[in-house]
């Protein structure tokens, strides 16, 4: 089986705008398949226990694990995340209590020596807890999972909530990357999405990172934000690249406030209208790539010596609920209130309300809300759609060889329906490939959704945001 033409790794092609308003849709980021909103209440603590308890298949494969800090001190009016917003600190003491509860449960009924080559703390504002609390939370993790010694550990912080000594303490507990939050350096867009961060305290977090041997640094911007203009994001974007940091993750800010409360207080003629929104993320994606940026994939732009950028390049990119993954598809533990985890053919989400949580902990109960077991189905379209989020290319021998099928009988209906996409040069289809192009890649989700099975089943309305 010849391989395709090079792909060019790390470019990326603009369509023209009338392109992409043809295939720009509502559709998911793709961070599991199934998506979390298949999941089923069937799937229940009985059946997550069951599936943690199983031997892993390959001997003792390596985990990853999550843990979910839900609380910050003020609402970002733009966010759609599972967090409760609360200045009674003691909250979070309450919520530690429970968190190790739920990491005994899952400990003790672990099977084999699963060493962890990954930890990434999110939120929330996992910068929230002070540093004692964040050292009790990795003494709690030591002492029940072994961590590898050159592993990937990484935590979000707010700029704001992160003090040098904070930074410091983080390098001390073992982390070594970093995520900011920025979104905009706008002082109207700031005031307009009550998230008020200056240049000097992001530059201030950023510097003592460096100092104490963060080994990556990834910085946060959404684009479509009230008050943002083409010309006043440039601005931010000169800030950004004089920062340096090592990724961008640029996402778009979808305008749901039937769906986030928060964003009931941000003034909608105050949103960009679609057109400015295009030529925000036109500029930006032109200005990153050639500032020496690559693009690894949706929204995220990574420098050519990251560990992101190696790992696309050498075929080892992968995708979960945190986005894009230097390491194997290893299996993934979450902990935490709403925190999903992916065990074998399974994914589980935790309760996402923080009573619910912490009421089956009470009981001795795992918190798992809703989850489900892979089909064969599932699997071989999981592999489809995963290989074309992080490579941009599928094998059709590799995955028929893998899932003992026929590729192009097995999915000739969505071979049919990728006729437009190819007769737009957004993708190539040969005899063993199915390659998306340069030209492509900024529709990749959309050229996903044609694999998902569950989205062919069901044309039902989902609260998806818009692919560009």
């Amino acid at each position: 089986m010849s391989k395709p033409a090079s792909l060019g790794k790390g470019l990326v092609e603009l369509p023209d705008r009338a392109t992409l308003r043809r295939f720009d849709q509502p559709g998911p980021r793709y961070t599991s398949y199934p998506t979390a909103d298949r999941f089923i209440e069937a799937f229940d603590a009985e059946a997550y226990g069951r599936w943690l308890a199983e031997p892993s298949t390959g001997g003792a494969r390596p985990l990853s694990l999550y843990v979910h800090i839900p609380f910050c001190n003020t609402v970002c009016y733009y966010c759609g995340c599972n967090k409760i917003v609360t200045k009674d600190h003691s909250k979070a003491v309450e919520y530690l209590g429970f968190l190790e509860k739920e990491i005994d449960l899952v400990a003790a009924k672990l099977s084999g020596a699963r060493r962890v080559e990954q930890l990434h703390l999110g939120g929330g504002t996992p910068t929230y807890l002070s540093s004692e609390e964040l050292q009790r939370v990795m003494v709690l993790l030591r002492a029940r999972f072994a961590f590898a010694p050159r592993g990937e550990y990484s935590i979000e912080i707010d700029p704001r909530t992160a003090p040098a000594e904070k930074i410091h303490a983080l390098a001390s507990l073992g982390f070594n990357r970093l995520s900011i939050g920025v979104q905009d350096f706008d002082a109207q867009v700031q005031l307009a999405v009550n998230r008020e961060q200056s240049l000097e305290v992001t530059r201030a977090s950023i510097d003592e990172a460096r100092a104490a041997g963060f080994e990556s640094i990834n910085l946060d911007l959404i684009y479509g934000l009230p008050k943002q203009t083409s010309a006043s994001f440039s601005v931010t974007l000169d800030r950004v690249l004089e920062l340096s940091p090592d990724r961008i993750a640029l996402y778009h800010y979808a305008h749901l406030p039937e769906r986030f409360k928060p964003q009931r207080r941000i003034d909608t003629e105050a949103v960009p209208s679609p057109q400015e929104k295009l030529t925000i993320m036109i500029d930006a994606i032109r200005r990153l790539c050639a500032a020496g940026y690559e693009y690894i994939g949706m929204d995220h732009f990574a420098k050519a010596d990251d560990d992101l950028a190696r790992a696309q390049r050498q075929g080892r990119l992968h995708r979960n609920f945190q986005g894009y993954s230097t390491r194997p598809d290893y299996d993934l533990i979450g902990l935490g209130v709403s925190a999903i985890s992916k065990i074998g053919p399974t994914y589980a989400q935790n309760a996402r309300a923080l009573e619910e949580y912490y009421e089956s902990l009470r009981g001795g109960i795992l918190p798992t809300q809703r989850g489900i077991q892979l089909n064969a189905d599932d699997l071989v379209r999981r592999a489809v759609i995963m290989a074309l989020m992080c490579h941009f290319q599928v094998a059709k021998e590799s995955i028929a060889t893998g899932h003992l099928l026929d590729f192009d009988q097995y999915f000739a209906s969505e071979l049919t329906e990728l006729e437009p996409f190819q007769e737009a040069g957004l993708v190539e289809c040969s005899q063993d490939w199915i390659s998306v192009t340069p030209k492509g890649k900024l529709l990749v989700r959309a050229l996903a959704m044609v694999f998902d099975r569950h989205l062919r089943n069901d044309r039902r309305s989902r609260p998806y945001s818009k692919i560009v």
